[in-house]
């Protein structure tokens, strides 16, 4: 990376040569340390919502490598003397909450001036390092499935010209507050392959860091993905953000759409999301079993979305 030489030591387990969600270090064979970080500018007009969806999504990094957060540090930059304490104060309210349902602590932070608001956290969950899940390691015939539906990032950019419904704001807003916490849970009784979650690389980008060097490929039933028809709707009215584009252009040469994908689809596969839901691959003989107890549990819109395919290698066919 950028020709640095950066030190090394042998009880990393994940670090800076993958794409993975997080890092982990190894303390024990029992117990290992995963540590993430993540912030952002707001992308909701509440600020106890955007407290919320920040600290979800900072945590689900820890979630999609099979473990548990534990602690958590605040990262504010703010710009107080023009916006005033009420709104940080409910920012990090909305913080707070998430972290409490992770049944994680918060214990300390670290605040700047600046003239852009931005709010995330540092995170250290704790896994066991034979049960750590990375981004690669997908089998011929697995199963993929996906935990949340995909239009966040075109229904925020559409909700910008104040476009967007308020039950569909409200809609969007809850499913980027969720927490990646009961998937989690429910894939620990089960062998899965390989795990990350989709955020703004897209599903189609983050698929690409899973097969990447890996000699396999996948195929996506566009039909059975779940995407929010209101994204397809504003998608079809041209109210795409430019991180879809960036991300297509980026991986174009690893998707292969089918003759049935429309542009409005494409574009729904390439959307940046904020915190999204969890993709993961399993047993084709599991994912029946896996996505009932998603349901059950809660995870209503689990779906299986394609396979490992036998075909092309290191391309994503989309049919």
């Amino acid at each position: 990376m950028c020709g640095l030489d950066f030190p090394t030591d042998p009880n990393v387990l994940v670090g800076l040569g993958t794409a993975d969600d997080a890092g982990v270090y190894k303390i024990s064979d029992d117990l290992a340390l995963i540590q993430t970080v993540d912030f952002f500018t707001p992308i909701v007009d509440d600020p106890f919502d955007f407290g919320r969806i920040a600290a979800a999504n900072a945590l689900s990094d820890v979630y999609a490598m099979g473990g548990m957060p534990k602690t958590a540090l605040n990262l504010v930059a703010y710009p107080m003397e023009k916006l005033g304490k009420e709104i940080l104060r409910e920012t990090l309210a909305g913080g707070i909450e998430k972290i409490r349902e992770a049944q994680t602590v918060l214990i300390g932070g670290h605040s700047i001036e600046d003239n852009e608001f931005k709010y995330g956290l540092s995170v250290t969950g704790f896994v066991n390092p034979r049960k750590i899940l990375i981004n690669q390691g997908l089998r011929p015939g697995d199963c993929l499935l996906l935990t949340k539906p995909l239009g966040t990032g075109i229904i925020n950019t559409a909700a910008k010209g104040k476009l967007v419904k308020a039950d569909t704001i409200a809609r969007v807003t809850e499913l980027m507050a969720a927490l990646n916490k009961t998937a989690a849970e429910v894939l620990q009784a089960f062998t899965v392959s390989a795990c990350t979650d989709v955020t703004g690389f897209g599903l189609l980008g983050h698929l690409a860091e899973m097969i990447i060097e890996t000699g396999i490929g996948v195929t996506i039933d566009s039909r059975t993905v779940p995407i929010l028809p209101e994204a397809l709707e504003f998608a079809a009215m041209g109210l795409v953000p430019a991180g879809a584009h960036r991300n297509r252009k980026f991986r174009e040469t690893m998707v292969r759409l089918g003759p049935g994908v429309s542009p409005v689809m494409r574009d729904g596969l390439f959307d940046p999301e904020t915190s999204g839901g969890l993709l993961f691959g399993c047993r084709e003989t599991d994912a029946p079993e896996i996505e009932k107890r998603l349901v059950d549990a809660g995870v209503a819109e689990a779906t299986v979305i394609g396979r490992v395919s036998e075909g092309e290698r290191e391309v994503i066919q989309v049919i």
